[in-house]
């Protein structure tokens, strides 16, 4: 193609299409895109579409009832810490009790769920070209360990609060409260501190990135969960 033939068209092409795809369509019109007709918008874009849709199912099965107490997976149990209380107290009669605190703890972390979808959405915005394309290369969960590398601890930092809100509301601190008091009523008793917020924190993060990492494990594998056009033309690749 004659140099004035190909820069006219570039112009007549920049001035007809929004910024964005100016570039794209460029690119693929001169050959120069990557393999497949992927350009590195293409790969960020789908990459970022699918970390929102992993959060999105990840919210939704962590973020309603039973979501942590009725998954094995990611339940959360007694503290080690507390192991001795839990067997002393269920000795003493107290099983009944031991469990409310296990559902209480799982009831907080189903509460904070929800709120995470946002920080983990504001995350995503910062991904950049070189970040979108070692994840695509790289293992099954890249994306989650990822996420859970750079993140890690600004998402504790936003979501403890809401989580020693939530176990207030369900009253898992003043059965904590409650437990250790029977068993140090208990001869030879003893029970170790635990900052319990941190502990229900920890666990309720700990669950999240689990479940994220089993939907990206989806996303890359299985056909059915890429929903969209661009999930499919990425991870098809």
């Amino acid at each position: 193609m004659p140099r004035r033939m190909l820069l006219a068209g570039m112009i007549v092409l920049l001035t007809c299409a929004p910024a964005a795809a100016q570039l794209d369509q460029l690119l693929r019109g001169l050959g120069l895109g990557k393999p497949g007709g992927l350009t590195d918008a293409d790969v960020v874009a789908g990459l970022k579409e699918a970390l929102k849709v992993g959060t999105e199912n990840t919210v939704s099965v962590t973020g309603r009832l039973d979501g942590y107490f009725q998954n094995q997976a990611i339940k959360i149990l007694m503290p080690d810490k507390l192991r001795s209380l839990e067997s002393g107290l269920r000795t003493a009669g107290f099983g009944k009790q031991v469990d409310e605190f296990v559902l209480s703890m799982n009831r907080a972390a189903e509460r904070a769920a929800p709120a995470a979808k946002q920080i983990f959405w504001d995350a995503v915005g910062q991904m950049t070209f070189e970040d979108a394309r070692g994840i695509l290369a790289g293992k099954e969960t890249a994306a989650t360990e990822y996420f859970r590398a750079k993140t890690s601890d600004r998402l504790t930092a936003a979501f403890r609060p809401i989580v020693s809100d939530a176990m207030n509301q369900v009253g898992v601190t003043r059965q904590y409260k409650e437990l250790v008091g029977r068993f140090q009523m208990l001869p030879f008793a003893r029970a170790e501190s635990l900052d319990l917020d941190q502990y229900v924190t920890g666990k309720s993060l700990d669950g999240l990135f689990y479940v994220l990492a089993q939907e990206e494990r989806k996303i890359r594998t299985d056909p059915a969960a890429r929903v969209t056009d661009l999930l499919k033309e990425v991870f098809g690749k």
